[in-house]
């Protein structure tokens, strides 16, 4: 028996993909962390709006915390798939609550914020691009 050796390309870490990813996850880190600090601080503008849309005020500590835990998850590059699902479903609720009230527009900003998180991640995290690949069409002939 012979053995050939078949040269394999190694997969190198694109290193601008790397850097625009956590450029993009700072987005999703802002928007979560100011709207945890609103509830922590209760912002009088903020505790009105929640109200408006028909969140008891005690609700909001619960809340805060929520977010604060989804957004510790998606920051650590270990837990960062896990901590985008749970920003993600934390996020839906919040489009889900607007779409119940009939309000098209404040739904694009937990909408933007889940789809940038998720590209960011995608940047950051080879093992998701190669679960989840961007395919090229396939040439006709």
């Amino acid at each position: 028996m012979s053995s050939i050796a078949v040269p394999v390309r190694e997969a190198t870490p694109k290193r601008w993909m790397l850097w625009i990813g956590r450029v993009l996850s700072l987005w999703p880190v802002f928007i979560v962390l100011m709207s945890a600090t609103w509830k922590l601080t209760r912002n009088p503008w903020y505790v009105a709006e929640f109200g408006r849309i028909g969140w008891p005020e005690r609700a909001l500590p619960l809340l805060a915390f929520l977010q604060l835990g989804s957004l510790l998850l998606y920051i650590i590059p270990r837990t960062a798939v896990l901590g985008a699902v749970l920003l993600t479903g934390y996020l839906g609720g919040a489009i889900a609550t607007y779409v119940r009230m009939g309000e098209p527009y404040p739904v694009l900003v937990p909408l933007s914020t889940s789809v940038i998180a998720w590209a960011g991640i995608y940047l950051r995290d080879e093992r998701l691009r190669s679960l989840l690949p961007l395919r090229r069409p396939v040439p006709r002939s």
